[in-house]
């Protein structure tokens, strides 16, 4: 008869068998996948390797690149701005001090001069600001002899006062610096902007330098706000450039919401790509452009022009 010792020895010899098995398969099946492991880990490393080096080749370009547009930006840029004055206007704290510098510089390898630079605050653009703004810009903010539009939008309002002030009608006469100081000191008070430069004076363009796009569910209302005053600097004056960075020529920001309408497109310049070298010589350029009556879309954005036409070298 069977007895249970036999079914014991039985089933231990069993397991010991199926143990034997997986054994022996895991060994003979581990060395293709550990192979085909090492050849994958080896290719990932390779790829590393080449990517590194591509990276490398690619930033020497880079830098190459800057270093030429740096060397000839000046040549391209000379002559077009000539007796020209230019108003620098920052519309936040994302406007870095390095592309006010080399924007200003390029100016005046232009031939041109920076008549002054402001820097708005958030309150510029803040809905919650509108009602004193309009209240100061329709009665003690307007000096004598100006004329606001019939509008209860306080954005219409201020940028219409600033433009009067600060921009020379092409023509016509030079706005009063007195006027200028006022308004400049009310809104300062206001805190809705603030001088940059030790003095500010009407300038015959303007530059509109732009940041970050707003968030936020007032975003629409405060990009409202810098739509009007770049056109009725535009307006005013000789012609207004808005640069600003790739970020900015998205839907939600000021280049993005200037180029959505035709009609403003048409006669304010944008630039999105401010923050290299080739846009702040396109800012330059387009100015240059303005300064004919001609606007244009620049930068790396589709439909964009990569640069404005470059003057043809005089003879």
């Amino acid at each position: 008869m069977i007895d249970f010792r036999y079914h014991l020895v039985s089933l231990i010899a069993v397991f010991l068998a199926v143990a034997l098995g997986i054994v022996i398969g895991t060994t003979a099946l581990n060395e293709p996948i550990l192979a085909d492991i090492e050849n994958q880990v080896a290719a990932l490393q390779q790829d590393k390797r080449d990517l590194e080096d591509r990276t490398r080749e690619l930033e020497a370009q880079l830098d190459t690149s800057q270093e030429f547009e740096e060397a000839v930006g000046p040549a391209l840029v000379a002559g077009t701005l000539t007796d020209r004055s230019v108003l620098l206007v920052l519309t936040d704290e994302g406007v870095a001090p390095e592309t006010v510098e080399e924007v200003t510089a390029l100016i005046g390898e232009a031939g041109g001069s920076v008549s002054g630079v402001l820097r708005l605050q958030p309150a510029y653009t803040d809905p919650a600001s509108a009602a004193a703004l309009q209240s100061y810009v329709a009665g003690p903010g307007l000096p004598a002899g100006l004329q606001l539009p019939e509008s209860g939008d306080s954005g219409v309002l201020v940028a219409s006062l600033l433009s009067q002030v600060l921009m020379v009608p092409e023509g016509g006469p030079v706005p009063d610096d007195t006027a200028v100081s006022s308004v400049l000191a009310g809104l300062a008070s206001l805190e809705v902007l603030a001088a940059e430069s030790a003095s500010v004076s009407p300038a015959d363009h303007a530059v509109v330098l732009n940041g970050s796009p707003f968030e936020g569910p007032d975003a629409e209302q405060r990009n409202a706000a810098l739509v009007a005053l770049a056109t009725a600097l535009d307006a005013q004056g000789r012609g207004a450039v808005v640069a600003g960075t790739a970020a900015s020529a998205r839907p939600e920001g000021l280049v993005g919401a200037l180029r959505a309408d035709p009609a403003l497109a048409a006669v304010v310049s944008t630039v999105d790509n401010v923050g290299t070298e080739v846009g702040r010589i396109s800012t330059v350029l387009a100015l240059g452009q303005e300064s004919q009556g001609t606007s244009g879309v620049y930068g790396t954005a589709e439909g964009a022009q990569p640069i404005p036409p470059v003057p043809a070298a005089p003879q």
